[in-house]
């Protein structure tokens, strides 16, 4: 690791400011990706500016809407996003306590790693994702491996997911960073179902096939296994079971 300015600035204003001036920045949520990388070297940024000092914490039920700050760590998400018992789950099911009580909701977002857990939610739950610019709605917002539509600088600054009637998630999850293996979200809006798979692909991604089956009320489809990853932990016939497992478990846990 390199050296390098720390800033924290005390307003977006702020914060974009010493983004734009000058060299290369980054900035840090919780930095559970960003300090690994500058530590290894993959990521030498010349400023890192600390998000910690702006008000962007806090969970706000409005109206059909759970908005949620991007600096709220998942251990906050996890006893505080009550009005969606299937995302408090979720985010209580994330790394280990170090983890919870320090990584960030718009830091994994932000981040958008093929194996997060929040990405899933954020697509079964139609999230709108705010920044200090524009307001991404999550079906356009994942775009592939750690690729997001936020232009550079720009910052996340709270996440609306459209509270569900009903809701689930189940991972199949790596032992050591317990991240997913394959993870499958599946929300029940009413008149419609959502259902987001992350872990399987190089991005998380919508299960078109399984939503529409279990509208209809009919037999579960398999995921073809074209496309799917394979690395030293599954390859992807193994991920496209796992895909078929983990909605069965995802659809009997719904609350």
């Amino acid at each position: 690791m390199r050296d390098f300015d720390l800033v924290r600035p005390a307003s977006l204003a702020a914060a974009t400011a010493a983004f734009a001036a000058g060299g290369e920045a980054a900035y840090l949520a919780g930095g559970h990706t960003l300090i690994p990388a500058m530590k290894s070297r993959l990521r030498m940024p010349d400023a890192l500016i600390d998000l910690a000092g702006l008000d962007l914490a806090g969970i706000v039920p409005d109206g059909k809407r759970l908005w949620i700050g991007a600096m709220t760590r998942h251990a906050d998400v996890a006893g505080g996003a009550s009005a969606i018992p299937g995302l408090a789950a979720l985010a209580g099911g994330i790394g280990d306590p170090q983890v919870r009580n320090r990584g960030t909701l718009g830091g994994s977002i932000a981040n958008n790693d093929p194996a997060a857990d929040y990405p899933a939610a954020a697509l079964a739950l139609d999230a709108l994702i705010e920044t200090d610019r524009a307001t991404h709605k999550a079906d356009d917002f994942f775009q592939g491996m750690f690729t997001t539509a936020l232009a550079d600088g720009e910052i996340i600054t709270r996440i609306g997911f459209a509270i569900p009637q009903r809701s689930a998630y189940a991972k199949f999850r790596h032992p050591a960073s317990r991240y997913a293996v394959v993870g499958v979200y599946v929300a029940d809006h009413g008149n419609s179902w959502r259902v987001a798979v992350t872990g399987a692909g190089p991005g998380v991604f919508r299960w078109a096939e399984a939503e529409a089956a279990i509208a209809a009320g009919g037999a579960l489809p398999t995921l073809p296994a074209d496309d799917l990853n394979s690395d030293i932990h599954a390859g992807p016939e193994y991920r496209a079971h796992l895909c078929g497992v983990m909605l069965k478990q995802a659809l009997a846990g719904l609350v």
